[in-house]
């Protein structure tokens, strides 16, 4: 992940959040079985088709992972 391009705070969408332009390189259906199994952060519903995360919890999802 580039640091000045990804957001230090507010809201992104998943198409923000998974690569191969966002910092977590992993498919769809394993994003949404992690949020299921509760390794990546839960998402906010902003209406019926609009699913948003904190850019904060991403940053600091990715930073654990750098860190490991």
């Amino acid at each position: 992940m580039d640091a000045p391009t990804f957001p230090q705070t507010g809201l992104v969408r998943l198409s923000a959040i998974l690569g191969p332009s966002g910092p977590i390189p992993v498919s769809k259906s394993t994003w949404w079985q992690g949020v299921k199994d509760g390794r990546f952060p839960k998402p906010q519903k902003l209406g019926p088709r609009t699913t948003v995360w904190k850019a904060e919890d991403i940053r600091a999802l990715f930073e654990s992972v750098r860190d490991e």
